[in-house]
């Protein structure tokens, strides 16, 4: 398997789910930089433990001037949810331009996209070349136009700057930092239903922050100009209902669901194209999800 040792990396958005492991991961064999605005002073406390030298920016604004310019690579993990489409494209796309421009001497630069790209189509499954649509509008007004907005400005930079680039569609990521199935857990625990798709069962593709994590490398290695795209993912397809399930034999909890059209639908993306670059992913979902739970909350775990 690649590895990344003694690389000068930029991490954007290290205090989120995903990021924050993948940070603390890198900083052990490399130098990395992480800038976020650090809202959370724990967060940034956790990150500077683990060697990442921490940088306090607001991204939007384009001002890189504290950060350096001689960056191998580039990780760019940060987003913005929120409700105003103008605010939120600037955010989360035109931001993207004005980093690969300050960062367009790095060797690759990594676009953490979502499969929230994606045109909901029930339970078929989708890969790179599948329809674009605005999937979380029911729940997140503009987070897939956000998206892929993002994501045409990671490609016209890609090749404006001559800057290999590759285009990264998370599906359900989660692992001992969280995710959606610890949310679930929180509901179960509290007696709240849950709402999943009336076209059950409501089917995703989980990745352990363990697999993107070890991922990352062969992703870095694969960037190209112009941008390559790939689905970020598991190879096992496993329901909500699934998932809470074994949650519930874990911990003794049950699951209760609202079967609504009001909440996102199945997401089921295909992973061969990043089985070739990186291999099999490794992590079993049961596995990561008992994992999860004995890192975050073991008391609930039945002993």
């Amino acid at each position: 398997m690649t590895t990344l040792t003694s690389k000068k990396i930029l991490v954007t958005g290290p205090t989120s789910q995903v990021a924050l492991p993948v940070a603390c991961a890198l900083a052990k064999n490399n130098e990395v930089w992480g800038v976020a605005r650090f809202s959370e002073p724990d967060k940034r406390a956790q990150l500077e433990a683990a060697g990442v030298h921490c940088v306090a920016a607001d991204i939007g604004s384009g001002d890189f001037s504290a950060l350096p310019e001689d960056f191998d690579y580039v990780l760019n993990f940060a987003v913005a949810r929120g409700t105003d489409f103008d605010s939120d494209i600037t955010l989360n796309a035109e931001s993207v331009g004005l980093l690969m421009s300050h960062c367009r001497r790095a060797k690759a630069f990594l676009h953490c996209s979502s499969t929230a790209v994606y045109q909901a189509a029930g339970h078929s499954v989708l890969n790179e070349k599948s329809d674009l649509g605005d999937n979380h509008r029911v729940m997140m007004p503009t987070y897939s136009i956000a998206k892929i907005s993002a994501e045409a400005v990671a490609r016209s930079c890609a090749r404006m700057f001559n800057l290999p680039t590759i285009i990264c569609r998370l599906n359900v990521p989660y692992g001992d930092n969280g995710g959606w199935p610890f949310y679930h857990l929180m509901m179960m625990q509290n007696g709240v239903q849950i709402p999943v798709h009336v076209d059950k069962p409501n089917i995703y593709v989980p990745i352990h922050e363990d697999d993107i994590i070890r991922s990352i490398p062969g992703l870095l290695a694969a960037a190209s100009v112009p941008a390559r795209i790939v689905n970020w993912c598991g190879q096992e397809h496993v329901s909500i209902e699934e998932w809470c399930a074994y949650i519930g034999e874990l911990t003794g909890f049950t699951p209760q669901f609202n079967y609504t059209t009001q909440t996102l639908e199945s997401m089921i993306t295909d992973n061969a194209e990043l089985q070739k670059l990186v291999g099999p992913l490794q992590v079993h979902w049961k596995d990561g999800v008992r994992r999860m739970i004995a890192a975050r909350a073991p008391e609930l775990l039945k002993q």
